[in-house]
């Protein structure tokens, strides 16, 4: 379908480059928060993230160069399960997964799942951890051995 400037701006888009997304763009997620402080303190002064914004209902985080928003909710999983809902980060380079294991530890910061192997002997190999927000997020983070199955 066209759109109303004669172009149709997918294509537009996949012209200038290898995919839609590029290193300049950053992915955006909204997930809920009971408290805005907790969960500023959580993000900023425990996993080091920056605080971008801040309303009355939400904040807005460059959370490891992706936009991450808290929005104000009392729409709280009081039961979370490691799957389906979580989300994180895939780390392309271990010395950064390491590091946040360390600054996670030195922090206090309670694990969700703690630092383990998965599919250890296969290509998808990967060591992961979990944690948890103070409204009940859970975010994984990883580092494959073979950066091709970061997708």
């Amino acid at each position: 379908m066209l759109s109303t400037f004669g172009e149709n701006p997918v294509e537009t888009i996949l012209s200038r480059y290898d995919t839609v997304r590029t290193s300049d763009d950053a992915f955006h997620l909204a997930i809920p928060a009971r408290d805005l402080d907790d969960a500023e303190a959580f993000y900023v002064r425990l996993l080091g993230c920056k605080l971008a914004r801040r309303y009355a209902d939400r904040i807005t985080l460059d959370f490891f160069g992706d936009q991450l928003v808290c929005h104000l909710s009392d729409r709280i999983d009081e039961n979370p399960q490691m799957y389906p809902r979580h989300f994180g980060i895939n780390f392309r380079r271990r010395e950064d997964f390491d590091a946040l294991v360390r600054l996670a530890r030195v922090r206090g910061v309670t694990f969700f799942a703690e630092p383990s192997q998965r599919f250890e002997g296969l290509i998808e190999e990967h060591s992961t951890f979990m944690l948890i927000d103070p409204s009940n997020n859970v975010i994984e983070f990883k580092h494959y051995l073979d950066p091709r199955m970061m997708y």
